[in-house]
């Protein structure tokens, strides 16, 4: 059976594919303006949803069981049982609290991440123009897919995702990709006819499109049938818009790092182990003491971490209007090296408004008509781009294209209304406007009894089509063009009823003028542009608009100012192998088709750049997936655009997308950040331990001192770390090499100067309170009492491995602030905490104990500002 085939009363419906338009309608009692809004309401309570079902959650006991799936871990059980074993349940049973908190704080963060996940699909969510009843006819409102109800009727165009089973009720050239349906990777073919077969596969079935699928092109009318997990795609029960949950690359290559430099670091801690063996060391201690080293000093949280500090930069970005799609796409933003940026809507306002026509209807060819003045070639003008037109004016303002809106806007002006002209001039065939053709033509009744094409489009394309079009009108839309106006020609012919139907324009008509369209720079643009150009980041317009309006615009915004940085599309298709020498060279790219948009990123990341590209149509999405960075509209983009990008610009400006690379190199920083606080702690504990054994001291730490250490100082400053801020000239900075590894010899360095200071710091005030006669319990109290101190120090250090932390503000990071105190106050108050300080082996700590480590923990401070200062002027 077939999804679109009904029950009724124990009988089969006949297939919605098998009715013609008007039976489906009367089955599901709509009407081509729609349902009233209530009967909508009505139907959604009883239908529920148009969404698919989710996956089954995992519950909080699955979420917190998953934390216990690491090795490290495994071998931590392993020492809390031999400590029940030689009799030491405090140490089994911190052990175990240690265990359960670190569960805890990592169940929340994968909770946290669930969320982020729920409401970026929420915001992903299809949005549908559907049709409501009005005393006009009906009138077009926009509202969430979730939201259809069968009976709805909805207009699809290209671009746009299914958003639920659908009967078709009228299409023009409709061609829907079912690929994710049937597996056909070529788009197929629709229309309206209904098929006598009742039962047929999906691909056959041609008068209908399933959710799941995409409109590749041409425009339709329709009738939802199905919607949610009664659609076709719910049958499969897959979802269509999942974001990527993939590790980011970042992250992967972090954890391949890791896992080498763990397999040393347990070298070291097995060494360190054999050798406190061979020198007398109970076996039980060894082996519970060495788990716990090998847990302080591996840093095996470091994947898990760095995820984190590029989590808190996704939803940093949410709040300056950029949706993150998948969290490569932070990290790949503080690379990029070059932005290829769309003009209409995210460099300009895209408040279209006609400001200037011309009609050589009206006298000279080369005089202009004011738009507030009346005349008889404006107003055909007006009429027939109208005509040929498909916004509508709702209740809220003009609904569609924004070129078409500002058509039926200046006729409104003008005192003429759409509707009248619809009824005298209803629609027969139409051929859409697609970016490569650059032109729109419908066909229409006409009251003299024949057949009326209206074609509105690019002057160049539309000008060969007249039969009175002259060179000088060439001349006249190129100086509009020059001024930055969108020039648009319009005409206007008699042609024979089959005029439209190979898709072709109709030839021999009467050329009715131009509009120029002005569309303004968004006043925060220039400065934009100008924030990537000081942070080393070339910007290049790619547009389908006039050459001269391009470099207009290009040369306001300070991206290009000679003519010789325009490339039209026509010249790249020229230029053959050659195109590669032109593309390298240019910085603004006019008339483009969406193929050459392709080329262009495809050949700007072969000579090296880190490419971010904006789209926002279903012929950008090649170009947005092979982008290094690809970024979409979130109010102009189609679903499909949409579903191809990594990143999603909520509010169309650019300048969001500037925000977006600063968070981006942010991110990126914080994640070098945390990593040089975690690899450093690390190793100054392995050269204690390493220093201690050699002198043939006792053991400076005991398991639980090394759990807690580790707990109170970085199980909190590398989450902390991850929301530094301090990067204040991060755009005035050039861009990173994109294959630029984490760990360089900048962060060895540091790793090394800082680890082996804590050390040997450490491993002086130890052997000093054994030499002075202070009891192991004493002596370990101060060990473990520096290097709490040492750790905190090294995060503060960890805020930047060029500028003097007495330069950074401790305001730019209040949560880092508070960690520290906290940390401190904990370590301080443990002793004192009945059952604590016995559990971890620490006395009080006198203020001799404290004044005698402070010195040396500032010491930290003093030894990395000179490491700075000195490897500034040497490097």
């Amino acid at each position: 059976m077939t999804p679109s085939r009904r029950e009724n009363n124990g009988e089969a419906e006949a297939p919605f594919q098998s009715l013609t338009p008007d039976a489906a309608l009367e089955r599901l009692r709509s009407s081509m303006q729609g349902l009233e809004t209530e009967e909508a309401a009505r139907r959604l309570a009883r239908e529920g949803p148009n969404s698919l079902p989710r996956p089954r959650k995992r519950g909080p006991v699955a979420i917190i069981l998953r934390q216990f799936a690491n090795p490290l871990v495994v071998l931590l059980i392993a020492a809390a049982s031999v400590s029940l074993l030689i009799e030491e349940p405090a140490d089994a049973l911190f052990i175990g609290a240690v265990l359960l908190f670190n569960a805890l704080v990592g169940a929340f963060q994968e909770w946290k991440a669930e969320r982020s996940a729920e409401a970026l699909d929420h915001y992903l969510g299809t949005i549908a123009r559907v049709r409501r009843p009005s005393d006009s006819g009906h009138t077009l409102i926009r509202q969430p897919a979730s939201q259809l109800v069968p009976g709805d009727v909805v207009e699809v165009e290209g671009g746009d995702a299914v958003p639920a089973d659908i009967r078709l009720l009228f299409a023009q050239i409709l061609a829907a990709d079912e690929s994710l349906l049937t597996g056909e990777s070529e788009p197929t073919s629709k229309d309206t006819q209904h098929q006598s077969a009742t039962e047929c596969g999906l691909a056959d079935q041609w008068g209908m499109i399933f959710a799941g699928s995409t409109i590749d092109r041409g425009r339709a009318v329709g009738l939802v049938t199905a919607t949610g997990a009664k659609t076709a795609i719910g049958g499969i029960s897959k979802s269509l818009h999942s974001p990527d949950l993939s590790d980011p690359p970042l992250v992967v290559r972090v954890r391949h790092f890791t896992r080498r430099l763990s397999i040393l670091s347990l070298l070291a801690v097995s060494a360190i182990g054999f050798a406190a063996y061979s020198r007398g060391t109970a076996l039980e201690e060894v082996f519970v003491t060495a788990v716990a080293l090998a847990v302080a000093a591996i840093p095996e949280g470091l994947p898990i971490a760095i995820t984190v500090a590029l989590s808190i930069a996704s939803r940093r970005m949410v709040a300056r209007h950029v949706i993150v799609r998948s969290l490569p796409a932070v990290e790949g933003l503080g690379a990029c090296t070059l932005i290829a940026s769309d003009k209409t809507g995210t460099l300009t306002q895209n408040k279209l408004t006609v400001v200037q026509l011309f009609s050589p209807l009206d006298g000279s060819w080369d005089s202009a008509i004011d738009i507030d003045t009346s005349s008889p070639g404006k107003a055909r003008l007006l009429e027939a781009a109208c005509l040929c037109n498909d916004a509508e004016i709702g209740p809220n303002g003009p609904v569609g294209d924004s070129v078409d809106c500002a058509f039926l806007m200046a006729a409104r002006r003008s005192g003429l209304e759409r509707a009248k002209m619809a009824l005298e001039h209803p629609r027969l065939a139409e051929i859409p406007y697609e970016p490569a053709k650059r032109f729109q033509a419908t066909l229409h009744d006409d009251a003299k009894g024949g057949y009326l094409a209206c074609v509105k489009g690019a002057a160049e394309t539309v000008l060969p089509l007249c039969a009175n079009s002259s060179e000088e009108m060439l001349q006249l839309a190129a100086s509009w063009a020059a001024e930055g106006l969108r020039v648009i020609a319009v005409a206007q012919g008699q042609v024979p009823r089959e005029a439209l139907e190979k898709g072709e324009p109709p030839q021999n008509l009467k050329f009715l003028g131009f509009a120029g369209i002005s569309d303004p720079l968004r006043p925060d643009a220039p400065l934009a542009v100008q924030r990537c150009q000081q942070a080393g980041i070339e910007v290049r317009l790619v547009t389908g608009d006039h050459p001269k309006t391009a470099l207009a615009v290009a040369s306001d915004l300070g991206i290009a100012q000679h003519p010789s940085q325009v490339i039209t599309g026509t010249e790249l298709h020229e230029a053959g192998e050659g195109a590669a020498a032109l593309i390298a060279r240019a910085q603004v790219f006019a008339r483009v088709e969406p193929m050459q948009k392709l080329q262009i990123v495809e050949t700007l990341r072969e000579t090296g750049h880190f490419v971010a590209v904006t789209g926002d149509g279903v012929n950008d999405a090649p170009a947005l997936r092979a982008a290094n960075v690809g970024v979409a509209m979130g109010q102009a983009g189609t679903d499909v655009a949409r579903a191809a990008a990594d990143l999603i610009i909520t509010d169309d400006n650019f300048a969001s997308i500037v925000n977006g690379i600063e968070e981006g190199r942010i991110a990126y920083n914080n994640v070098r950040r945390v990593t040089l606080l975690l690899l450093a702690t690390g190793f100054g504990e392995i050269v204690l331990f390493l220093l201690t054994l050699v002198a043939n001291l006792p053991l400076p730490l005991f398991a639980v001192q090394l759990l807690w250490l580790n707990l109170v100082t970085n199980g909190i400053q590398d989450i902390a770390l991850a929301f530094e801020r301090s990067d204040r000239d991060v755009l005035k900075q050039k861009p990173r090499p994109p294959e630029e590894a984490l760990f360089d010899g900048r962060m060895a360095e540091q790793v090394l100067l800082a680890g082996l200071y804590m050390g040997v710091a450490t491993f002086f005030v130890f052997q000093q309170a054994i030499a002075q006669g202070w009891s192991d319990a004493e002596a370990r109290t101060t060990a473990l009492l520096m290097m709490v101190l040492f750790e905190n120090v090294q995060a503060l250090n960890s805020r930047s491995e060029r500028v003097s932390i007495l330069r950074l503000p401790l305001r730019d990071n209040p949560v880092l602030i508070s960690s520290i105190l906290l940390a401190l106050g904990l370590h301080l108050a443990s002793a004192w905490i009945p059952g604590l300080g016995s559990t971890l082996g620490i006395v009080q700590p006198t203020w001799y104990m404290i004044v005698s480590v402070l010195p040396l923990a500032l010491g930290l401070v003093v030894v990395m500002e000179l490491y700075k200062c000195l490897r500034g002027r040497i490097l």
